[in-house]
């Protein structure tokens, strides 16, 4: 996730990082530029049609869909944002449920007893990795789709390795209460975080498997493709060639409304604006680590 000064105005203007739309979609904006500048040249020396009276009306239906299309693109940033930090308070959650886990085993095991806080320390610190991999794979992506995907590589744990995880938590606790290290009151109190860890993956994988509709964001592309195609015809009649910045401009805000969406709506990617799980991870790792030993 990038981390910037949000106050800052003049840095955003002139520099364009990685994940900025302008690199995704430049070679788009060369395109629409130049059919822009073929219909403004051929209204220019062949048709001159700016002024028949049935012309003028194509700036009226603009400003109509133009009206339409921003609902619709509030809509669709306002969701995605919402899956974003969604998977972000889950994260938050994970950090928050990892120590209480570790610090009521430090209260609950005594210091002398190396060989299950290490136990504990370990797995608790492994499975935010587990996790992190197990939603960056692309079978948990697919795993709720109609069709079987055998044909994806590099997917050879058949198991739900977070579970696995749990589990092996879970039935160390149980010997524990065996041998009499704990006691039920405090089985209790620790199932009440292990139960917590399989939540946070749960509501993880809803997000990772759960797209937005595809007729939705399907519907949109089209709009704002059609919506653009049809702008120089507007434009160039009282434009000219003008028109090839504004149609360019007004692209580019709208395409990139819709590319921003698709980035955030699944928050547990590698790109640049996903969540830093990698470094939550260590926090983990190290809060748990200072905790246990």
């Amino acid at each position: 996730m990038l981390t910037y000064n949000s106050k800052e105005w003049f840095k955003p203007l002139i520099y364009f990082h990685k994940g900025d739309t302008f690199r995704k979609l430049w070679l788009m904006l060369v395109l629409v530029a130049i059919y822009t500048v073929i219909v403004a040249y051929v209204e220019t020396h062949f048709l001159q049609i700016s002024e028949n009276e049935h012309v003028k009306n194509i700036p009226i239906m603009h400003s109509l869909l133009g009206f339409a299309i921003s609902m619709l693109l509030v809509f669709r940033t306002n969701t995605a944002y919402d899956r974003w930090w969604e998977g972000r308070k889950l994260w938050g959650s994970l950090v928050n449920a990892s120590r209480n886990l570790a610090v009521k085993l430090d209260a609950i095991l005594p210091m002398e007893d190396k060989a299950n806080r290490n136990y504990f320390s370990s797995l608790i610190a492994l499975y935010p990795r587990e996790l992190q991999q197990h939603l960056q794979q692309e079978k948990t992506r697919l795993e709720l789709d109609d069709k079987p995907h055998p044909e994806i590589p590099g997917f050879d744990r058949s198991r739900h390795v977070p579970s696995q995880i749990i589990s092996h938590i879970q039935r160390r606790v149980k010997s524990l209460l065996t041998v009499g290290t704990i006691s039920k009151e405090e089985l209790y109190i620790l199932n009440t975080d292990l139960t917590a860890f399989l939540d946070i993956c749960g509501g993880c994988e809803r997000i990772k498997n759960t797209p937005i509709p595809y007729s939705y964001s399907s519907f949109i592309k089209k709009f704002i493709f059609i919506y653009v195609l049809t702008l120089p015809l507007g434009f160039v009649f009282s434009l000219g060639y003008i028109a090839v910045p504004v149609v360019v401009f007004i692209f580019y805000v709208l395409a990139s409304l819709e590319v921003i969406a698709e980035e955030i709506e699944e928050p547990f990617g590698i790109d640049t604006n996903d969540l830093p799980m990698a470094r939550l991870t260590e926090t983990i790792g190290k809060n748990v680590h200072d905790i246990l030993h």
